[in-house]
């Protein structure tokens, strides 16, 4: 009996030692998986949005080389749930361009040079595009566009610049006798960007990230004297936030202007956009008519001043002014479908 139990004892203890190996290389096979899910996740699923994030209010300094116009920032107009535009300045052209971040690919929609202007354009129908980024972000991912083929060329470079060092995402595209290449943080977005070519190279570099700061442009707000028949002008700073819109920014320079409102205090802008006929379309509320309490000659005046204001901001000739999207009608004035109010600058004193 004392030798069967024996064995019974030696039999236990040789399962339960297998039991522990078992659970051992159990164990060691789920942290080596955990260690592998990691990798993968570090070196393939990296997501458009970590390199490409969508930020309010941010403003990018980026520093250049080889070029006097290298050197620019960069603001954030406004922001969808798909779409970002952003405003750029290199101190010889100011650029809108809206991105598009859909179906795993990141797509320039709309370029604009020249824009000077607070306009939103994330809401407008666009073609399809030049596609930025796409997924997924691995090593020799490619695809073509007009402006050559463009490569992913690594995933893990490491980028030196004023503010810190990065490691990137490296972005290769190459053209007739051109290569661009441009280089992504996560959690940052675009940090360099160098163009080569024939006998030259430039870049740009990320120097700066200043965050809540609003974009501040100038606007000339008119308003007229009856006394002195004269309409002067102020030069004054208006400031924008991201998503913040033009009309409401514009209506409370204007408001604030009380020696000589242009406005009656219930007067409001409904919309106020530049459109493709080269015209201002500015839709007022009806206050702006009935609290007017002008005679004919002071109505002109006003109706002239902001028409300057409005023209005047959007570089623009014409402004077409409604009342609740009719024609702008008085018992002086009557205007036609489609007939603007022309910018006129005689007879107007700058003010310092």
């Amino acid at each position: 009996m004392k030798r069967i139990a024996t064995i019974l004892i030696l039999s236990l203890i040789i399962l339960m030692g297998c039991n522990n190996v078992d659970n051992n290389e159990e164990n060691n096979n789920t942290i080596n998986n955990e260690n592998n899910n990691e990798n993968n996740i570090e070196n393939v699923d990296l997501k458009i949005q970590d390199y490409f994030p969508f930020k309010e209010d941010n403003k990018y300094t980026y520093e250049g080389e080889g070029n006097e116009y290298a050197s620019y920032t960069m603001f954030i107009d406004y922001i969808t749930e798909t779409r970002i535009q952003t405003r750029t300045n290199n101190g010889g052209t100011e650029m809108v361009k809206v991105f598009e971040h859909k179906n795993g690919e990141l797509v320039e929609l709309l370029s604009l040079g020249e824009t000077y202007y607070r306009q939103n354009f994330t809401d407008i129908n666009i073609g399809d595009g030049k596609i930025i980024l796409k997924e997924p972000l691995t090593k020799d991912n490619n695809w073509t566009s007009n402006d050559g083929k463009t490569t992913i060329t690594n995933v893990d470079v490491e980028i030196t610049t004023p503010i810190g060092d990065y490691k990137a995402l490296e972005v290769t595209t190459e053209g007739n006798n051109y290569k661009t290449i441009n280089y992504y943080a996560k959690d940052v977005g675009l940090v360099r960007t160098v163009n080569k070519g024939e006998g030259y190279e430039v870049s740009s570099t990320l120097g700066k990230i200043e965050t809540d700061t609003p974009l501040v442009q100038n606007i000339t707000l008119y308003y007229p004297d009856l006394e002195k028949d004269t309409i002067y002008a102020k030069n004054v700073e208006i400031s924008f936030k991201t998503n913040e819109g033009v009309k409401d920014v514009i209506h409370k320079a204007i408001k604030e202007n009380k020696e000589n409102p242009i406005l009656s205090e219930h007067a409001s802008i409904n919309s106020l956009s530049l459109m493709n006929d080269g015209m201002v379309y500015a839709d007022f509320s009806k206050e702006l008519v009935t609290e007017m309490n002008a005679g004919s000659y002071y109505e002109s005046m006003i109706l002239q001043c902001i028409t300057n204001t409005l023209g005047n901001y959007y570089g623009a000739d014409k402004v077409y002014i409604t009342i609740d999207g009719k024609p702008y009608e008085s018992g002086h004035i009557q205007m036609k479908e489609k007939e603007p109010f022309t910018v006129n600058l005689q007879n107007v004193k700058i003010l310092e």
